[in-house]
Order: structure tokens, then sequence, then C-alpha cells
């Protein structure tokens, strides 16, 4: 199983930062970790992220991302789910309302072109140690 290298993304991006380790922690591939920080972009130039929802929406985003790039198991989700609400501090009721919500926010369209994940699959991956 591939893993991405957090540490290496630019300082300037400590929420993304805290998303990659997120998803090391749960075992998450780089790809479905790329697809979580796509759905984070299209939502933050929506201007749909505010200083107080942005814990929340990233944590929703990488909630979103396994349940598309592959066949998550209810026990991984629960897993997912609990890890979201340790590492981000947020409840589990806000995490699923907001899904939703943001599910509306991106149309549905949760399949995304492999032009939109791959420059973020690429740095992720491009850090990793050989």
């Amino acid at each position: 199983m591939a893993s991405c290298v957090c540490r290496d993304l630019q300082p300037s991006q400590s929420l993304k930062r805290e998303m990659c380790a997120l998803g090391e922690d749960c075992s998450l591939q780089p790809v479905t970790i790329a697809m979580s920080f796509v759905y984070f972009e299209k939502l933050a130039l929506q201007g749909r992220l505010n200083k107080h929802n942005r814990k929340l929406v990233s944590a929703a985003c990488i909630l979103l991302a396994p349940k598309i790039s592959s066949d998550f198991k209810q026990r991984e989700v629960k897993h997912l789910i609990d890890k979201l609400e340790e590492h981000f501090r947020i409840g589990r009721r806000e995490l699923m309302k907001i899904e939703f919500t943001i599910l509306v926010a991106l149309e549905m369209a949760l399949y995304i072109p492999e032009s939109k994940v791959l420059p973020h699959y690429r740095r992720l991956v491009q850090q990793q140690p050989l």
C-alpha cells in the first residue's frame, strides 16, 4: 500500500497536512487523500469555507473520498469517523449533517476527472521514502 509523506506540503497548507496525516493514520490510499483535497478546494473556490467550519468541511471531504474511491466496509467507516472526531475535535452529528450539505454543494459530482486528482496525487506520492 502506498502512503504519502505529509510533512513536505507547503506550510501554508496546514489543513491539508492535517487531512493527509489523518488519511495516513487511517490507511487511506494517496489517491483517496488527493480526492479529498479536490473536494476541499472546490468548496473553498465556492466561498463555502470560513474560520468556523473549515475543519468540519475538511473532515467531511475526507469521509466522502473513500466512499467513492473504494469499497469501504462499515467498520472501516466507523473507524474513520471516530478518528475524524478525535483528530478535528468535531461531533459525529455535525459531521453527518455537513456531509449532505457538501454533497449538494458539489452537485453530487464526487467522481473527479483524473486530471484534477493527478497533481495532488503526484505531490503526495513523490514525497514517499524509497
